[in-house]
């Protein structure tokens, strides 16, 4: 599908509605969504029964048994549409309604083309090798840490963050989708990464998993627990993942 719209011209066609998500739905989004539930629906034909929660169409039900299926079929549209470095299909499998419950998660970057996946207790992988638990964040010389991701990247919301980000990063980076932005952290290539906005539970489900069971940790503050975000389409809460307790003490500080 991606190969057939390659050019910008053709990607930026939107619907003209906006998805469950509350973002207008490009016709890439509504043809991507289309291919990975075709997909599903032939697990279901084959005795599979479960709900999936997509970021256009919201739920749709394939049975249902109390599992879930998550899925993003493009997160970071809008690189996606000019053919910029990341953007990723992200779909997780959880067996309740909040990220703590996420037992299975897949993200591919089309972008640089990697493959990422964890599961529960098994560990994280990218391109079919494991990560590493046990890699440390790093930090500069001034003792921040060293490159911090940022999503929601809106120059306003910036602004509105910068004291923070001043006080923790010593460098940023924004690659404009959460998913890939979280498997950074997994593999270490980022120290950390905060939303400077509430993130909708679609683009996160998937990364989260693959940060905790590649040794870093995750929270969603505006929750009531750390790992308490729904499972849905609705902004619920920022998001920061870190390598390290200290790290992500010092990015709940940043402002959002």
């Amino acid at each position: 599908m991606l190969a057939a719209a390659a050019e910008t011209a053709e990607r930026a066609v939107e619907t003209g509605t906006r998805g469950s998500g509350g973002d207008r739905t490009l016709v890439l989004d509504r043809t991507a969504e289309s291919i990975v539930l075709e997909q599903l629906a032939g697990l279901h034909d084959a005795g599979f029964d479960f709900e999936a929660i997509s970021e256009e169409r919201g739920e749709v039900s394939f049975g249902g048994d109390g599992v879930r299926v998550i899925i993003d079929p493009i997160d970071g549209s809008t690189n996606a549409k000019r053919d910029a470095l990341h953007y990723a299909v992200s779909v997780a499998v959880a067996d309740g309604p909040t990220m703590a419950d996420v037992v299975f998660g897949f993200v591919h970057d089309f972008g640089c083309e990697e493959e990422w996946w964890a599961a529960s207790g098994r560990g994280a992988f990218r391109n079919g090798v494991e990560l590493d638990p046990t890699l440390p964040e790093r930090r500069a010389r001034d003792g921040k840490l060293e490159l911090v991701g940022i999503e929601s990247s809106d120059p306003r919301w910036v602004a509105q963050s910068i004291d923070g980000l001043l006080a923790s990063a010593h460098r940023l980076r924004a690659l404009g989708t959460i998913a890939s932005t979280l498997c950074q952290v997994a593999a270490a290539r980022f120290d950390g990464m905060v939303t400077l906005r509430r993130c909708r539970g679609v683009d996160a489900a998937a990364g989260q998993l693959i940060v905790r069971e590649a040794g870093g940790l995750v929270s969603f503050p505006d929750c009531p627990l750390p790992l308490g975000a729904p499972l849905d389409a609705t902004a619920s809460s920022h998001l920061v993942a870190a390598r390290s307790e200290d790290g992500l003490r010092e990015l709940l500080r940043v402002p959002a």
